[in-house]
Parts: structure tokens; sequence; C-alpha cells
């Protein structure tokens, strides 16, 4: 099945400590607050270590605004409870940098997991999603940002096969971010 028709229709995949997850894409019907609250429970730790990262304080409006970038996925727990999400952005829809401005790369953001779900599989199963779409829409490179003083998320983008390309300080953050890409015929191909 295209990633498009699955993620319509919602996927099922279990976490490694057993529990099942739901993985579609957001819905008119879904909560925003709920899910920017969840944005800034995931990045809480970060912003305790003095990271103003956007989607730490971002308010329900600019979680709209950044979704309509593109399709944003979420996860939700078996009680239909949302524990995770990612936003792909449209190629279009991606700039501010040199990699960032080229027409054939797509981005992804506003990545979250519930802060106590986190290390059990589904933010590599979000992960995995938004590089199938990314795929099957036919960009040439997936690209992420994130602070160059979040060594876990690196170690998480690095080991997923993301590499390093260039840095940008964004006006809205207080830090250097690391752009990592990830080319096309390394990304995940099938849900």
């Amino acid at each position: 099945m295209a990633p498009e028709q699955a993620l319509r229709a919602g996927i099922t995949r279990r976490a490694e400590t057993g529990i099942d997850v739901q993985y579609r894409f957001a819905a008119e019907s879904d909560d925003i607050e709920a899910l920017t609250a969840l944005l800034h429970r995931a990045y809480a730790s970060l912003a305790e270590a003095g990271l103003h990262y956007v989607a730490s304080h971002q308010s329900s409006d600019v979680t709209r605004r950044r979704m309509a970038k593109g399709d944003t996925i979420v996860a939700l727990s078996s009680t239909g409870t949302l524990i995770g999400t990612v936003t792909l952005a449209r190629a279009a829809a991606t700039s501010g940098s040199p990699l960032y401005d080229r027409p054939d790369v797509a981005s992804c953001g506003q990545f979250g997991v519930e802060p106590a779900l986190q290390g059990i599989g589904i933010g590599s199963t979000l992960l995995s999603l938004v590089e199938a779409l990314a795929f099957h829409r036919g960009v040439s490179q997936l690209a992420l940002d994130t602070s160059e003083q979040a060594t876990a998320l690196i170690r998480f983008y690095t080991a997923r096969g993301y590499e390093p390309v260039e840095s940008v300080t964004w006006p809205q953050v207080n830090y250097t971010s690391i752009i990592f890409t990830k080319a096309r015929a390394h990304l995940r191909q099938a849900i």
C-alpha cells in the first residue's frame, strides 16, 4: 500500500514495550491544543537546558501554521491519546538555508514523542513514515535540523543515516542549528 493511502487509513505498529500505536495523518478533528501541549512536553527537557526551541513554547496558532506547510503524522495510543507527532513540510515550504532553499529538498519538524514513551520506537517509526512519504513524493533529500547542543538528538539522527551538512542560526532561537540530510537513495521506501 502506498504511504499516503496507509496513513489516511491508519496503520498500527507495536512499540518495543508491546503497546500498539496507531499512526495516521492528522485530521481536522484532532485537538491542536493537545498536540501543542505534547510538543511543549516533548521539548521541555531541552528548554530546561536553556535551548529556546520554538516547539517548547509555541502557541496553537503557530502549531497550525507549521502544520499547514505539509502533512502531519500523529501517533495515538490504543485509547486514542496523542503520544507523538511529526510534520513533513513540502519542498516548496522548506526554506531558510542553502539546502532548505533547494526546490528538491523537503524537511521535517515539529517532531516529538510523549516523554514517558521516548526510547521505545515511536519516534523511529514516525521518522520512517516521514521518509517513506518523502520518497514517494520524489524529493531528492529529506532534511531536518536541531541545536548543535542537543547531543541525544544528534546521535538519534546520525544513527539513522542523517548527515550534517550546514549550520544556521534561526532568528527565533538562541542556538546554532545543524542541518542534517538523507539522500533519496537512503530514505525508507515503504511503510
